[in-house]
């Protein structure tokens, strides 16, 4: 969507670098996802830093030198993924063990932590096991990683298309805490990070096709909004459209349901309020129409 928008908005713009710059946001979200993986082992390095300054304090009070002060440190869970060699080489191959350079968002999410009721709760009781250090670190990353707008302002800063991509990674990444065990080792916490063949095939397809059959998907449009000009349409709006008949004409493994939901749900995260009654409406009636002229040459089960 934003490589076809791009390539509306200026005469600059390229189809060969719309699909360069898709190649490379689609490799850019697994260096998001190592990149919050690397924090966890950040947070680390830093409360066990913060118990060695307490315990070498002249006047050390007993809170200072309580051994749940060193719950944090002793994470299981954060040893876990400190010690595991897997992650430690991809994290240092993609030269993303770079949290030394931008310490300060690294210092504003373990104060958060330490000054939340999570943290609170999890220094109530005098020993950790490792579920109880799982739950912990589930919830702060939930509740306090996660939505940091602190931290979003700076990943978007970092990586543009970060912005888009870090609901999708932090539910994975929160997909693979749950997960896992004591036991787990190795490259468990890294699967799925490749980007698929297929994926990234259909992806520069849809990309492609949508931009060079512009103008007959200009003209599938035109006589199916009687109350919206062509000049009324947004540009988002028109750019979904586009893709969403694209899909219906020329992609016959995709049902029609599918392209449908996938496009309204698109339209309301990025489009205006009422953009998905109106692409939905549009999309309905082609459907509709192409099925009956038998336009719709969709394969497989349940796909009508």
């Amino acid at each position: 969507m934003q490589g076809l928008y791009a390539l509306t908005q200026t005469k600059e713009e390229s189809l060969d670098k719309q699909k360069k710059f898709l190649h490379f946001s689609m490799e850019k979200m697994s260096s998001l996802y190592l990149l919050l993986l690397s924090l966890f082992i950040e947070l680390q390095a830093r409360a066990s830093s913060q118990l060695e300054l307490a315990s070498k304090k002249y006047l050390a009070s007993a809170a200072d030198t309580s051994p749940q002060k060193a719950k944090f440190s002793n994470n299981l869970v954060l040893l876990q993924i400190k010690d595991n060699p897997a992650i430690l080489e991809v994290i240092a191959k993609r030269k993303l063990n770079t949290w030394y350079l931008n310490e300060e968002y690294v210092k504003i999410i373990f104060r958060e932590i330490l000054a939340s009721e999570v943290y609170e709760t999890y220094l109530s009781t005098p020993e950790g096991n490792y579920k109880e250090d799982l739950d912990f670190i589930i919830k702060i990353f939930r509740e306090i990683i996660a939505p940091n707008e602190k931290m979003y302002d700076f990943l978007e800063d970092d990586t543009l298309t970060w912005a888009d991509d870090m609901p999708i990674v932090n539910t994975y990444l929160l997909k693979q805490l749950k997960r896992l065990t004591p036991k787990q080792t190795g490259t468990a916490f890294l699967n799925g990070l490749e980007i698929h063949d297929d994926d990234e095939e259909f992806a520069q397809e849809l990309l492609s096709k949508t931009a060079l059959k512009d103008p007959l998907l200009s003209k599938e449009i035109e006589g199916k909004t009687p109350k919206w000009d062509k000049d009324r349409i947004a540009d988002v709006d028109a750019v979904l459209l586009k893709m969403a008949i694209c899909e219906l004409l020329h992609f016959p493994s995709i049902p029609v349901r599918v392209t449908i939901n996938e496009y309204l749900e698109i339209a309301k995260e990025y489009s205006t309020p009422k953009s998905s009654i109106f692409i939905n409406g549009i999309l309905d009636n082609l459907s509709k129409e192409y099925k009956d002229a038998g336009k719709l040459l969709k394969v497989g089960r349940g796909l009508l």
